[in-house]
């Protein structure tokens, strides 16, 4: 071989060696936007199941306050579809847009549920009442870093996928950008 084909071996070879490198280098940055996205799926599950303890608790109650249940309960049923369409997925677009309106919906109806708590004192006083709302805040803590660790994974992945030269291998095996939450 002359000197010639075996430089043009080399480049070849360190063009395939880059390529493989930077398709490892985005799934792996892919599968942690997943793992980070199993770490937040425990403290939604959570806040479900607790949303739920306190709606039993409080709805018989207070019937005349059943519109306001019936938008959590609603709203929660939208965050479970959401959470289990993500599952699969959580790095495609779609699905954690949809998780990301349907969180907003779970919290905005949640805050109500509160509020209307906060103007029941005797309801409030009561110790199984108070002991869910302590629970879902400190749920609600938990989430609330659960999605900066899910958000600062899609940030990186991101990053990695707009970068120069791999950017066009991103093109070219249909890696797509992620959306935080």
């Amino acid at each position: 071989m002359t000197a010639w084909q075996w430089l043009g071996v080399a480049a070849a070879a360190l063009l395939f060696f880059w390529g493989v490198g930077a398709y490892n280098r985005l799934m792996a940055l892919r599968n942690a936007i997943g793992d980070a996205f199993v770490q937040l799926g425990l403290p939604l599950k959570e806040r479900n199941e607790v949303c739920d303890k306190l709606l039993a608790a409080v709805a018989p109650r207070l019937p005349s306050e059943q519109a306001t249940f019936d938008a959590l309960a609603g709203a929660q049923a939208e965050s479970q579809a959401a959470i289990q369409a993500a599952r699969a997925r959580p790095w495609a677009p779609d699905p954690a847009g949809s998780l990301a309106v349907a969180s907003a919906l779970h919290a905005a109806a949640l805050t109500r549920l509160l509020s209307l708590l906060d103007h029941q004192a005797e309801l409030r006083s009561e110790a199984a009442i108070d002991g869910l709302v302590s629970e879902l805040k400190l749920i609600e803590r938990q989430r609330a870093f659960a999605r900066q660790v899910f958000n600062q994974a899609v940030a990186q992945y991101n990053e990695a996928l707009h970068q120069f030269p791999t950017r066009v291998l991103a093109n070219l095996y249909g890696f797509s950008e992620a959306r935080s939450l």
